[in-house]
């Protein structure tokens, strides 16, 4: 490719894709809201851009063959504060990827958007909707915005349901984890594949507990290669008792389930910023 867009560079997981799909493409344009990103990697340029500004996500894709979209306020929020970055920022990379005819939208939805549904259910990639909070609200619009685009307008789109790509230090995350290997590994295939269409996708590793099916997935040649059950024995001693009438203990979407809306979900999820420097 001659170039692809990245947006939600300054993040956590938008650092660990930058230095791979800087590899994949002649330029990588780099884009988020912080001032610079530090020291950038070859062929990749940063350009600071607001999602809520349709004029500024017309700027950043002229020219690009596809977008991979993480860029957004990850959390739970008041629904004023997500409407513009989560809501209106995924329909203004949906009309500037179509006005510039780029071939692919690769966009990092979440559980949340399914956050309800009991982790019993072992549910696949065509569960109906049931989101968790307004966050979880934000990935059902984007995914549906996706469907949309490619039955009237035909831009194909990946749909990566992200479970947790965090460190494992919580029993829940023996089942969703996603490691950075993996993340790097989801986000690769969903772009080589030649044909996609509108696709939903989870991303979650290969671990024993894994809570979803993701049969549907195999298409990508998605393959994960890492499982988070060499982490079970410590998490297990250190978690205390779980209360099976507790959304936030029984429903995929974790303390997001529990939460009340407009109130953070990460809070209480213990989440370490091992954000990768250049």
């Amino acid at each position: 490719m001659k170039k692809l867009v990245l947006t939600g560079a300054a993040g956590r997981l938008g650092s660990y894709l930058r230095e791979p799909l800087s590899k994949m493409c002649e330029t990588l344009v780099s884009t988020d809201l912080a001032d610079d990103i530090g020291t950038l990697y070859p062929g990749e340029t940063y350009v600071k851009g607001d999602l809520a500004s349709l004029d500024d996500m017309m700027q950043v894709l002229e020219g690009a063959e596809m977008v991979v979209h993480f860029g957004a306020i990850a959390d739970e929020a008041p629904f004023e504060e997500l409407l513009g970055p989560n809501f209106v920022g995924a329909y203004n990379i949906w009309e500037a990827a179509y006005r510039h005819k780029l071939r692919r939208v690769v966009y990092a939805s979440s559980i949340h958007a399914v956050g309800m549904h009991a982790k019993n259910d072992f549910i696949g990639t065509d569960a109906p909707h049931r989101p968790d909070t307004f966050y979880g609200l934000a990935k059902c619009f984007a995914e549906d915005l996706g469907s949309m685009y490619w039955d009237k307008r035909g831009l194909e789109s990946v749909h990566m349901r992200i479970l947790s790509c965090a460190q494992v230090n919580n029993a829940r995350a023996l089942g969703s984890w996603l490691s950075y290997d993996d993340l790097i590994q989801l986000v690769k295939r969903s772009i080589e594949t030649p044909v996609t269409g509108f696709s939903v996708v989870y991303g979650v590793s290969n671990n024993d507990r894994v809570p979803v099916d993701n049969a549907r997935a195999s298409f990508l040649g998605y393959r994960p290669q890492d499982n988070a059950e060499q982490f079970a024995e410590k998490v297990l001693a250190d978690e205390p008792q779980m209360d099976p009438q507790d959304p936030g203990h029984m429903c995929h979407g974790g303390p997001f389930a529990s939460v009340e809306l407009g109130n953070s979900g990460v809070a209480s999820m213990n989440i370490v910023d091992d954000k990768k420097t250049t």
